[in-house]
């Protein structure tokens, strides 16, 4: 199955993963402009009337960045709802994405049908994104048009399938557009991800040490500095396992050997906007495909990258037939 022709003006395969507190508007911009989709959670728009005004912001940008550059228009914008039954916003966000016509609607935790039909009712895309096979299957019945495969690896709330598995077992009843997440920082894991199965790939600890991603400098040359060896895997923080960086941790006076014996928190995401954003402030999380970012620079600057190593892994895998 070809990919839907919201994705026509890509010019990389390739999903910007929205990431907690991360993603702004001046990052998704940025991504929409140099090619790939750009996404941000909804809940990063504090407080919640906020939303309205990011998306306005992107959406007059993108305009004028389309009437401006009309051989060369930008990829299409996403919002993330954590579809949790926590998360006391998802309404009243419903509401403003339908009010614009968000392009793209990517849940989390949750499959909700009524949410799907809110998204399908103005022809905006669903994807869902799944650790595994069980969710995946159980993410179409309700109405998901795409699939995001979260495999190990992956930043934030991780899975734990190789990437190979979790799309080989999708790809065996699944024909729609699947993303694969997990360790995708240089553009042959971007082939890969596509040799594999996946249509697209889904990126996003690679964006945290950009220029204008919301991460404090530490963070971004933490970024920079640490590499697959630097990840703890664990589920202490919001009752759900993802990975993070084991300095931010001893930063915050957390010992990561002790880490597993502590109680585990509940997941909340009604904690987001409180006491809980102190966790996702001082405790950073990153996906395993660090070692290969090594400098902060502009989203244009990292997606130029991408688009060569792709090219070049291509041409490189092409002159071996």
């Amino acid at each position: 199955m070809s990919l839907p022709a919201l994705f026509d003006t890509l010019t990389l395969p390739a999903v910007a993963s929205p990431m907690f507190i991360i993603s702004n508007p001046e990052m998704v911009i940025a991504q929409c402009k140099a090619g790939i989709v750009g996404s941000f959670p909804a809940l990063n728009a504090r407080p919640q009337e906020k939303l309205d005004q990011w998306l306005t912001q992107i959406e007059e940008e993108l305009d004028r960045h389309n009437q401006a550059h009309p051989d060369h228009p930008a990829a299409p914008y996403a919002v993330n709802q954590i579809v949790h039954r926590s998360n006391d916003r998802l309404m009243a966000d419903m509401e403003t994405c339908v009010k614009h016509k968000v392009p793209i609607v990517i849940t989390s935790l949750g499959a909700v049908e009524e949410v799907n039909q809110a998204v399908h009712s103005y022809g905006g895309l669903i994807l869902h994104d799944i650790i595994n096979n069980r969710h995946a299957k159980k993410a179409v019945e309700k109405g998901a048009d795409g699939l995001i495969a979260v495999a190990a690896g992956a930043g934030g709330h991780a899975g734990t399938l190789s990437p190979m598995a979790l799309v080989g077992e999708i790809r065996q009843w699944f024909d729609g557009p699947l993303l694969l997440s997990g360790s995708i920082s240089t553009g042959a894991s971007i082939l890969a991800a596509q040799a594999m199965g996946a249509d697209l790939a889904y990126i996003g600890s690679a964006f945290i040490a950009s220029r204008e991603a919301n991460a404090e400098e530490a963070y971004k040359q933490m970024i920079v500095d640490c590499g697959a060896d630097d990840i703890i895997y664990t589920d202490r923080f919001t009752g759900v396992h993802g990975n993070y960086l084991k300095p931010s941790l001893v930063a915050s006076g957390i010992n990561p050997k002790e880490l597993m014996k502590e109680e585990r928190n509940k997941m909340d995401f009604a904690k987001a906007t409180n006491e809980g954003a102190k966790a996702w402030k001082n405790i950073w999380g990153s996906g395993q495909g660090i070692g290969t970012v090594d400098r902060v620079e502009p989203v244009q600057a990292i997606v130029d990258r991408l688009k060569v190593e792709y090219a070049a892994t291509r041409q490189r895998l092409l002159a071996r037939e």
